[in-house]
């Protein structure tokens, strides 16, 4: 009789052991179909007992597969939106280049005209040299491809590296320009790279600003940082689109008619990041706009 109650206690716990891993798995199984088909785990299910700590393991393992996804999708839509964006902007310089060649080709074209042609065509080259350049490095920074060190340097001598640039611009549109350079300080940036953020930021004020216009460059040394302001009288920037124009290919409405990108500004932020600087810009619209771009001081 004992062996018998013996035997049947051990089938009776062989019994209840398979249930229980039966329902363990199955319960596993809902767990796993839940991450699957991407639907949230039962609340239930992360309250019972010793079976908790495995379903708050499968949430967690969830909860990061759904944020790989959503990065994955948002990494994707960039993607979309950026070939877009480069379609968009190489279209116009390739159509102009198609346009001008075939004008070329016309046998009964006159010398001056000829001229012309040539000039136009070698001017959309030049645009179509700089948007690409411009768009390689903007992939390369926003990739971390392109690395580099600031040091410390004369702001005086990147400041006159980007006037260098565009002076010749500024005097053929008969632009007043003044610069309060007479005093140097040594920051933390990278030559080349700052000098590009300013180039940047004098051909907009160029861009914008109407002939006997003014373009003037001061610097303004604080505590922790130095200001570069870089304040013009052109045609200013609307309240609601201050935050805008930093964004990757933003152009304003009232620029449509003006030669532009909308990648200077956007890739000048890259730069300055990488630098441990910043950007800010102050405009009223219709009397002009400065921008001001912070960099480290040294320590002394």
């Amino acid at each position: 009789m004992v062996i018998f109650t013996l035997i049947l206690l051990l089938c009776l716990t062989i019994l209840f052991a398979l249930s229980y891993n039966r329902k363990t798995y199955q319960r596993i199984n809902h767990l796993l179909d839940c991450v699957l088909n991407r639907e949230e785990i039962p609340y239930s299910s992360l309250k019972e007992g010793n079976f908790s700590a495995l379903a708050g393991r499968i949430e967690r393992i969830q909860n990061i597969l759904e944020k790989q996804v959503s990065l994955a999708q948002e990494e994707k839509e960039q993607i979309k939106s950026l070939v877009s964006n480069m379609s968009h902007q190489l279209k116009t310089p390739l159509a102009n280049l198609s346009l001008y060649t075939e004008i070329l080709e016309s046998p009964r074209l006159k010398e001056e005209q000829k001229k012309q042609a040539v000039k136009k065509l070698k001017k959309q080259v030049e645009k179509l040299d700089w948007i690409t350049g411009s768009l390689l490095k903007m992939i390369k920074l926003e990739q971390d491809v392109i690395t580099f060190e600031a040091e410390e340097r004369s702001i005086k001598e990147t400041i006159t590296d980007a006037l260098d640039a565009v002076y010749t611009k500024i005097e053929k549109k008969g632009i007043y320009f003044s610069a309060e350079l007479d005093q140097d300080y040594r920051l933390y940036h990278n030559r080349k790279w700052t000098a590009e953020v300013f180039v940047n930021i004098l051909e907009n004020a160029v861009k914008y600003t109407e002939k006997s216009g003014t373009i003037r460059i001061s610097i303004r040394p604080y505590e922790l940082c130095t200001e570069i302001c870089f304040s013009d009288t052109g045609m200013g920037i609307r309240d609601q689109e201050i935050t805008r124009i930093f964004r990757r290919f933003y152009r304003s409405p009232d620029a449509e008619n003006i030669e532009g990108s909308g990648i200077g500004l956007y890739l000048s932020n890259l730069i300055l990041e990488k630098e441990k600087g910043y950007m800010i810009v102050k405009s009223q619209y219709g009397k002009g706009s400065a921008f001001s771009v912070f960099l480290q001081n040294c320590k002394k």
